[in-house]
C-alpha cells in the first residue's frame, strides 16, 4: 500500500501510536531514509551543507567576521545561530521576520552547540580586547517534512566542521573570495536529539502528521562521549521522570547514529 497517497488524521495517528506503530511502517526508534550530508555547497559561505532526512531538506551556512570583542570576554570570538523557515518549505511558514517556531530551532540548536563549547572561541581571538573571529550560522529550511530539530543539528554541526577561515592579508582586510585550509577551532562534535511523545509512546523522527499529534517533546544535546550540555521541553504535556530517562537513553543512542553520518 502507498502510505503516500493517503491522508493520516490525528486520530489515526495517536491510534497507531499507542499500538507502538507508525503509518509508514517505521518502528519508534527508526529514522527515515535516506539520512545525506552534502558539504560545500555555496562558493560565498566559509562553510556550507545540505542535510536531507527523509523528505525533510534543510541548508546551514556559516559566515565569519573580524569584530571587536564583547566587553566581558575580550578573549574570545563569539557564535551566532539563527533559522528562517521558508514559505516554500512548507504552507505552515509566512514570508517576514522570524516567527516563534524559527526563533526556538534556532535557540534550542544554539543552546546545544555553544554549552558544549563546540567550538573554542579563545582560539577565535585574535588581539584580546580588539580583534576576533565571530561565526554566524543561518540554518533555512528547503523542505518541512517533519523533524527539523535534528535535521538543523546536524546541519549545523556539519556545517562547522567544513567551514575553512578566509584570507586576510597584511593589513587586516578579509579577503572573503579565498579561502585558507585552516579549520574552525572545534573541539567536540555535540549533536542535539529531539524525542517526541506521541500517543502515550517515545518516537524519533516524526513526520509532520507525528508532530501535530505530539502532547510534548525532549530535546537532549550531547557530545560524542556521552556529556549531555542541555535539554530543553517542548509541547504543553509533563514527562515522567521516568520518561525523561528513556527519552535521555534513546537520545544519547541515536546522537551516536547521527553521529555516524557525520564522520
Amino acid at each position: 500500500m502507498n502510505t503516500a497517497m493517503i491522508t493520516f488524521n490525528k486520530n489515526t495517528v495517536l491510534a497507531l501510536a499507542k499500538e507502538g506503530k507508525r503509518f509508514d511502517g517505521r518502528k519508534l526508534d527508526e529514522y527515515r531514509g535516506p539520512i545525506e550530508i552534502e558539504s560545500s555547497i555555496s562558493k560565498s559561505a566559509e562553510g556550507s551543507v545540505k542535510v536531507r532526512i527523509g523528505d525533510t531538506v534543510v541548508i546551514a551556512g556559516v559566515k565569519l567576521s573580524l569584530e571587536k570583542p564583547y566587553p566581558d570576554t575580550p578573549n574570545q570570538g563569539g557564535l551566532m545561530i539563527n533559522a528562517e523557515l521558508t514559505p516554500l518549505s512548507s504552507s505552515r511558514y509566512e514570508p517576514g521576520p522570524p516567527q516563534m517556531p524559527a526563533i526556538e530551532l534556532a535557540r534550542v540548536t544554539d543552546r546545544g552547540i555553544r554549552e558544549s563549547h563546540v567550538i573554542d572561541t579563545k582560539k577565535l581571538c585574535i588581539t584580546k580586547g580588539e580583534k576576533a573571529w565571530f561565526v554566524m550560522v543561518d540554518i533555512v529550511s528547503v523542505n518541512d517534512a517533519g523533524n527539523l530539530f535534528d535535521a538543523a543539528g546536524l546541519a549545523v554541526m556539519a556545517a562547522l566542521k567544513d567551514t575553512k577561515f578566509p584570507v586576510v592579508d597584511e593589513e587586516g582586510n578579509v579577503n572573503y573570495k579565498e579561502h585558507t585550509d585552516e579549520s574552525l577551532p572545534i573541539a567536540k562534535d555535540t549533536l542535539s536529539i529531539t524525542i517526541f511523545r506521541v500517543g502515550g509512546n517515545l518516537l524519533v523522527d516524526p513526520t509532520v502528521e507525528e508532530e501535530d499529534a505530539c502532547d510534548t517533546r525532549l530535546t537532549v544535546s550531547s557530545d560524542a562521549t556521552g556529556v549531555i550540555s542541555a535539554m530543553q521541553k517542548g509541547g504543553e504535556g509533563t514527562m515522567t521522570i521516568d520518561e525523561v530517562m528513556k527519552a535521555v537513553d534513546l537520545a544519547l543512542d541515536k546522537a551516536n547514529f547521527l553521529r555516524g553520518k557525520l564522520q
